[in-house]
């Protein structure tokens, strides 16, 4: 037992390049005394700029398990505060990115739902209903349990944790469904919404 607080110690002692290159050396020990060391300092550097709780713990969390995945290639010369919190900015610009395409494409969406309802003629109205159509077809043709997360999502206010205990599975799995569900539809959408302008 000594031995292991004594080895405890040792980690928290450890320079930032000791920490990298036990980490290349596959030692779960440094990446984990990594994590506690950044974690909270990247926490609000990424909520400061996201301003979204979960955002900023997800886009943590995705920061660490690539840094994990891709330790045997990191530099041992690489400066590690540096390294990540550049990684984990050019994360956020990514998001803020795909943040103002989604918002792009949800008001691309209002302005042709609203020229539908304006013109009100029989061509636009079918090309409305089929667009409905299609979109409650590409939701029922998910995999149902990914299907349930998708819909209690969408039709209530329950959070990532409520949807885990109502179906009983893990935060992680409800996250990775809502993902896989998004992905599809995008890519399904994204075809049609094309075709229909």
């Amino acid at each position: 037992m000594l031995g292991t607080d004594e080895e405890m110690v040792n980690y928290n002692s450890y320079s930032d390049n000791d920490l990298l290159r036990l980490l290349k050396a596959s030692d779960h020990d440094a990446y984990t005394e990594i994590y506690d060391r950044f974690n909270g300092l990247l926490y609000i550097f990424a909520y400061k700029r996201l301003r979204n709780r979960e955002e900023a713990k997800d886009s943590i969390h995705e920061l660490f398990l690539k840094l994990w995945a891709e330790r045997e290639n990191i530099s041992p010369a690489v400066n590690l505060p540096a390294y990540l919190y550049i990684a984990l900015r050019n994360r956020i610009f990514n998001i803020i990115a795909h943040q103002k395409i989604a918002t792009r494409y949800i008001d691309s969406f209002q302005n042709y739902v609203d020229h539908l309802q304006s013109t009100n003629t029989t061509d636009h109205l079918i090309r409305h209903n089929e667009l409905a159509s299609f979109i409650e077809h590409e939701i029922a043709a998910l995999h149902p349990r990914m299907r349930m997360v998708f819909e209690l999502s969408r039709k209530t206010n329950l959070s990532r944790k409520e949807i885990a205990m109502q179906l009983d599975i893990s935060e992680e799995t409800v996250k990775s469904h809502m993902h896989g569900a998004l992905k599809i539809l995008r890519l399904k959408l994204g075809s049609l919404f094309f075709l229909v302008l």
